[in-house]
C-alpha cells in the first residue's frame, strides 16, 4: 500500500475518507469520556492527593492544619519499632487468606459447574456470605467465640477441642484472634472467587475435555493440564483483586482484635485506624496511609507483570 493510499481511502461511492488524527479523536471523544473521568477524579486522584498532602502536615487533634513538616510524619511512622511485625503480619494476612480462599474456591466452583438435584439453591448459599453485612459477619463469629454464650465455643467444646468453656478467650488471644480474623475472612472471600472461577469454568470447551478422556486422560491430570490451563485469566483476575481487598481489609481485624491491648494483632489498616482513633494522628496515618498505598501499588505493578492477568482474555 502507497503512502497515499494509507492517508486517504476512496470508497465505492467515488467519495473519499481521511482517517482522523489521534488529537482529533481524542477531543470528539473527550465529551463522552467527561463523566467518567470526573468521577475517578473525585473518587480517586482527589482523595490520594488529599492523602499525601495531610501526610506533610501538622494537623492538631481538633483537625487544624498546623504548617507542613515535611517528612516528619514518615520518620515517626518508620521510628514505629513495631512497624516490621506489622508489615511482615500484614503480608502473612494476605497471603494465607488469598491462598486458602483460591484453593477452597477452586474446589467449590468445580462441585458447583456439576448437575446435581438442588445446584441452584446451593449456588444461591455460596452468594449469602457476599450480600451479606462482612462486619456483621465478623460479629456473629466474635460473638460466638464468647466463652460464657458463644455457640462457637460451646460447639468446640462439646466435639472435645477445648476443655474449659469458660478459661479459654479466643478473641482475647492475640494469635487466636488473628487466625479467627483469617477464617472470616475467607469465608467471606469465598463467594466472589468462587463465582470468578466458575464463570471461567463454563468457558472451557467441552469437546476439548472430550478429547482429553479420549486420549486416555484421567480426572486429575485432565483437570491439572487442560482445564486449569483455561482457567488462568479469570483465576488471575480473582487474585488480583483478592490481593487489594484483603490488604486493604479493616472491618474484620478491627471486630476480632479490638479488645486486645498492644500491637501483636495489627496490621497496616488497623494500625492506620489507632493512629487516628487512639492517638488522634491524623498526619502520622496518612503518612501510614501513603506507605500502604505504595505498598500495594509495588505489589500489583509486579503482580501484573509476571502474571499478565489480561493477556489471555
Amino acid at each position: 500500500m502507497t503512502a497515499s493510499t494509507t492517508r486517504s481511502i476512496t470508497t465505492g461511492a467515488g467519495a473519499e475518507f481521511r482517517p482522523r488524527t489521534g488529537g482529533r479523536d481524542l477531543l470528539a471523544a473527550l465529551p463522552w469520556l467527561a463523566p467518567a473521568l470526573i468521577l475517578v477524579i473525585g473518587v480517586i486522584f482527589f482523595p490520594i492527593g488529599v492523602m499525601f498532602y495531610n501526610s506533610t502536615r501538622d494537623i492538631s487533634q481538633s483537625g487544624v492544619d498546623k504548617g507542613s513538616v515535611g517528612f516528619e510524619n514518615y520518620a515517626t511512622v518508620f521510628a514505629n519499632p513495631n512497624l516490621p511485625a506489622i508489615i511482615g503480619r500484614t503480608f502473612l494476612w494476605v497471603v494465607v487468606v488469598v491462598v486458602l480462599t483460591v484453593v477452597i474456591s477452586l474446589a467449590l466452583a468445580q462441585l458447583l459447574n456439576k448437575a446435581f438435584p438442588g445446584r441452584k439453591i446451593v449456588r444461591l448459599i455460596v452468594i449469602v456470605p457476599w450480600a451479606a453485612s462482612v462486619v456483621m459477619t465478623t460479629m456473629v463469629v466474635y460473638y460466638g467465640l464468647e466463652p460464657y454464650f458463644g455457640i462457637i465455643n460451646k460447639f468446640l467444646v462439646d466435639i472435645g477441642l477445648v476443655g474449659d468453656p469458660v478459661g479459654y478467650g479466643w478473641t482475647k488471644n492475640p494469635t487466636t484472634a488473628f487466625i479467627w480474623a483469617i477464617v472470616v475472612a475467607i469465608f467471606v472471600s469465598l463467594p466472589f472467587t468462587t463465582y470468578t472461577i466458575l464463570a471461567g469454568l463454563q468457558t472451557v470447551p467441552a469437546d476439548v475435555l472430550e478429547a482429553a478422556r479420549m486420549d486416555g486422560a484421567g480426572a486429575w491430570r485432565t483437570y491439572w493440564n487442560v482445564v486449569l490451563p483455561q482457567l488462568r485469566p479469570a483465576l488471575s483476575v480473582a487474585v488480583l483483586i483478592n490481593i487489594i481487598n484483603v490488604f486493604n481489609s479493616l472491618p474484620i481485624l478491627r471486630v476480632m482484635t479490638a479488645g486486645i491491648p498492644g500491637y501483636d494483632a495489627d496490621t497496616v489498616m488497623t494500625m492506620i485506624f489507632k493512629y487516628l482513633q487512639n492517638q488522634h494522628k491524623a498526619d502520622v496515618a496518612s503518612a501510614l496511609s501513603v506507605v500502604a498505598f505504595l505498598i500495594v501499588i509495588v505489589i500489583v505493578a509486579v503482580y501484573v507483570r509476571v502474571v499478565k492477568p489480561m493477556k489471555e482474555v
